[in-house]
């Protein structure tokens, strides 16, 4: 056995036994451990900033993309929203042993349905060292065990504040393998994880889509896939203009390295005229690169011609590729074909019109009259998110608590025996 597999064979035993502590931790210790690590993370902040600054030097050596670069940055604003992250989350229900669909049957039995943790998950992430604790926070809210992979430009980020989480489990009296962080940089480690099915329940890849993949096409364990975000916004005929303009700008220019960011506007033919004149003028101001069909190449000289490649490419970075269209009708088969699933909003006064995108738009998040950038985990209540599912099974959206659960069927008696 090398060294990879002993170390991935290791933390999925370390894994499996805290599962089975974790499995009966009152809500109570949970949540103390959740504010331990708030507690930690804001008294460490100096090391972790140090720590991230390590890692984004070494990013700019590496010529590391500026989308990249953004995602692997820390400083006290984020370090604040990574600590408000991990309070909501401890202010949740606690979704293990929720009992629903409780119900009699006709022999007098009652049968329902208990919630109850995954088990054992493998979370493995590129660039955003927030990940380390927003899958640390819910991994142990839900009850399951987590051993975490990030990537390897946030080695030292996520080192300093998995740091944070070992020393709050050890305060909480949980088992300190309840989280686990696979601290080499080696590549084989991946390939080692998604296929110990011995030892893992699910993988939860967080990344872009070669990452997401490569390990779909070679993990031996069930994937909750979190794809790439080829997110659309639509402006209808029927738009209020400055709604329009604000949840457009909104979308695409909020941050442009996150799978919610707009990467294609939509606009009705007949709203382009009022609309996109101020819309195009403010993205220029911006920085933002415009990419559009040969109707919108019409409205600014500075508007570049769009490839076919452009229409399902997830930018991550300040361009915007724009496609004037005939009607609501083309909007949704652009959408239709070119898609990840992930979030679209439309932008309508028409509840017709809304109702019909709502309806027919097949993808996990739909806004109307409001920004991609909502899709969020945070936005949605959840206190963070693990990821963004773009699956139809086994959860769809924002992955928070209940998305980290299973439920299994209860049946309660009372000295009942079948006929």
């Amino acid at each position: 056995m090398d060294s990879i597999t002993k170390l991935i064979t290791t933390l999925g035993q370390n894994a499996r036994t805290a599962s089975k502590t974790l499995r009966s931790a009152t809500t109570q210790q949970k949540n103390n451990a959740l504010n331990h690590i708030a507690t930690q993370i804001d008294k460490n902040r100096k090391t972790i900033l140090s720590a991230n600054q390590k890692d984004l030097q070494q990013g700019k050596n590496n010529a590391l993309e500026t989308a990249l670069l953004d995602r692997l940055m820390l400083d006290n604003t984020r370090l604040d929203g990574i600590i408000e992250s991990l309070n909501q989350i401890a202010t949740l229900p606690d979704p293990v042993g929720e009992i629903t669909d409780l119900k009699f049957r006709p022999s007098g039995i009652q049968v329902g349905k208990m919630r109850v943790p995954l088990g054992a998950i493998g979370i493995i992430y590129e660039s955003r060292p927030n990940v380390t604790i927003d899958a640390a926070a819910l991994c142990l809210k839900s009850g399951n065990t987590a051993i975490l992979r990030g990537g390897s430009e946030a080695i030292n980020s996520n080192m300093a504040l998995y740091a944070c989480v070992k020393q709050a489990l050890i305060q909480a009296n949980l088992d300190q393998n309840c989280i686990q962080l696979i601290e080499t940089t080696d590549r084989s480690a991946v390939t080692e994880l998604v296929k110990a099915k011995a030892f893992i329940d699910a993988i939860i890849p967080r990344g872009g889509k070669g990452l997401v993949e490569a390990i779909s096409e070679n993990a031996k364990v069930p994937v909750i896939k979190h794809l790439h975000g080829v997110c659309h916004t639509y402006i209808d005929k029927d738009a209020d203009t400055q709604k329009a303009i604000d949840i457009a700008f909104n979308g695409k220019t909020r941050r442009y390295g996150v799978c919610n960011a707009t990467e294609t506007l939509l606009v009705h033919t007949k709203a382009a005229g009022r609309i996109m004149p101020e819309l195009i003028a403010a993205f220029i101001a911006k920085g933002v690169q415009l990419r559009g069909c040969q109707e919108t190449q019409k409205l600014s000289k500075q508007i570049t011609p769009a490839t076919q490649q452009d229409w399902d490419t997830e930018y991550l970075d300040a361009i915007l590729s724009i496609r004037i269209v005939n009607s609501i009708s083309n909007a949704i088969d652009h959408i239709e074909k070119h898609s990840s699933g992930h979030t679209e909003a439309i932008v309508s006064e028409n509840y017709t019109a809304t109702r019909r995108f709502m309806s027919e738009v097949d993808s996990s998040s739909i806004m109307v009259n409001a920004s991609t950038a909502f899709a969020d985990g945070f936005e949605y209540g959840l206190g963070a998110e693990i990821g963004i599912s773009t699956d139809k099974f086994h959860v769809r959206g924002p992955v928070g608590l209940t998305g980290l659960t299973s439920q299994k069927y209860i049946v309660l008696g009372n000295g009942h025996t079948r006929q």
